[in-house]
């Protein structure tokens, strides 16, 4: 298990040991305490927040999520996350991750998670149960979000949290050149014309909650 906040692992941890099936092998604090621990025990599943921001080295986000998929294909990863637009939700799956549990919800959800893993199924729970597609008379700001690439996305998530330019490429470990290309294209896709009216969209959209 890996969250940035120590209370979230304790809960997490009291709800998987009701099942007597599972162990909880081990528990992380930040990306690079994850990536260690997936080097000594191999976990069959890994529960990790989609946002622990801090660590230089792996990231979080797609950058973690990525690493993880390329370097332990074996291991099965579930999201907890506070995120809850079903459409960015649904890019985590097109990435390969097993399943997704939003936090604000009922956490013995993720018992139904492992059980649906442990029969070789990927989970898709209550926050995937609507229709994700964009259709014509869709709202209009859902099809706007609809149409960011995750690596915009993952732009417009640092730039949000108060990170610059040059911030969130040293971070991403892309050029600067294409971090600013990626978060003007966001900006054209969203309609804003301003870093201000970009910040503005993403709290009244609430993208990142």
């Amino acid at each position: 298990m890996a969250d940035d906040h120590p209370i979230v692992l304790m809960g997490v941890r009291e709800v998987i040991e009701r099942d007597g099936r599972f162990a909880v092998v081990g528990e992380a604090l930040s990306s690079s305490e994850l990536v260690r621990l997936y080097k000594e025990v191999r976990p069959d599943i890994v529960i990790t927040d989609y946002n622990m921001p801090g660590d230089q080295t792996y990231g979080d986000g797609i950058k973690l999520i990525e690493y993880l998929l390329r370097n332990f294909p074996a291991t099965r990863i579930l999201i907890l996350t506070m995120l809850s637009n079903n459409l960015i939700l649904s890019s985590l799956y097109d990435l390969g991750v097993s399943g997704v549990i939003l936090k604000n919800g009922d956490l013995n959800e993720i018992l139904v998670a492992l059980d649906t893993l442990v029969r070789q199924n990927t989970y898709r729970g209550p926050c995937m149960q609507s229709n994700n597609s964009v259709l014509p008379d869709r709202d209009d700001i859902d099809g706007r979000i609809a149409s960011l690439s995750m690596k915009e996305f993952e732009v417009l998530r640092h730039f949000v949290s108060g990170m610059s330019v040059g911030e969130i490429a040293l971070h991403l470990k892309r050029s600067v050149k294409t971090v600013s290309a990626q978060k003007v294209a966001a900006m054209r896709k969203l309609e804003v014309d301003s870093d201000q009216a970009l910040l503005l969209f993403c709290i009244k959209s609430n993208l990142f909650q």
